[in-house]
């Protein structure tokens, strides 16, 4: 797997979450979120990051450094942590929903968007965030490596940032307006989808579409950062509640990530 998936789960864990807090908090004194509805998200991270951390020790002894032993194991994972996020879904917008309401606060005497709207509104966005984030993606990452930047820091840190820079603009500007169950969803839900869904199914695409089958080994050290994101994040969001600092907190974790990667040699 490449570094854009990895640089993906940190970057929203951490960049966009601390700054969602940061922000919200130097307008706010304290916010409130609801804490069950993190506890599930940061439970299912923690999930996804086990199977990384499993398919990717493992296959990097050399005894099971075989194609025999990868690809079955991966494909395995990624089935298990794809039937993981369809059930999380049942479980949050069927049998237990009602665990899943916002907390009080925000802005009031907004009139909600009929579906329909709403719907179209949110599918003809998501066509040109797309297709504007595929062609910037591409020119930064030209830029990035013209600059004499390693990929690792290119993949994991300034294509990350780029690609989620939409997700970031709506969770940063809900915080802002005290909406704080909004970002928290955004941030944790974005990166839950990339670990639990985008990134087992392109293991399971490249069987049809790729040349060569990918598994789901991550670089050691980027399935070290996913593991610490997802470890900070449950404890910063474990009391239902935040202030500025509770941002701080997040933005260190991920600076000090992405000093070392620039760091890094080539």
């Amino acid at each position: 797997m490449c570094d854009t998936e990895s640089g993906a789960i940190v970057t929203n864990g951490l960049f966009m979450l601390g700054g969602a807090f940061l922000l919200g908090g130097l307008r706010h004194h304290v916010q409130e979120f609801n804490p069950r509805n993190a506890r599930v998200q940061s439970g299912m991270l923690l999930l996804a990051s086990i199977g990384l951390v499993i398919s990717s020790a493992t296959t990097r002894i050399d005894q099971l450094n075989v194609a025999s032993f990868k690809m079955p194991l991966g494909l395995t994972i990624s089935f298990i942590l794809l039937g993981t996020y369809a059930l999380s879904l049942f479980f949050s917008l069927g049998t237990h929903k009602e665990l899943f309401t916002s907390a009080e606060g925000g802005e009031h005497g907004e009139t909600p968007w009929p579906l329909p709207a709403a719907l179209g509104t949110l599918a003809a966005v998501t066509v040109l965030i797309a297709l504007v984030s595929e062609i910037f993606v591409g020119s930064v990452t030209e830029a990035g490596k013209s600059l004499g930047l390693s990929q690792s820091f290119v993949g994991f840190v300034v294509v990350s940032l780029v690609g989620a820079a939409a997700e970031m603009t709506a969770a940063f500007s809900a915080a802002r307006k005290n909406r704080l169950d909004l970002s928290v969803g955004i941030a944790m839900g974005s990166s839950v989808q990339i670990a639990l869904f985008v990134a087992p199914a392109l293991v399971l695409l490249s069987y049809v579409l790729a040349p060569t089958p990918m598994d789901l080994t991550f670089a050691g050290g980027h399935v070290l950062m996913v593991l610490l994101t997802t470890l900070t994040v449950s404890m910063v969001v474990a009391t239902g509640h935040s202030a500025w600092y509770s941002g701080v907190q997040l933005l260190a974790v991920y600076l000090t990530f992405a000093a070392t990667l620039y760091l890094l040699p080539n």
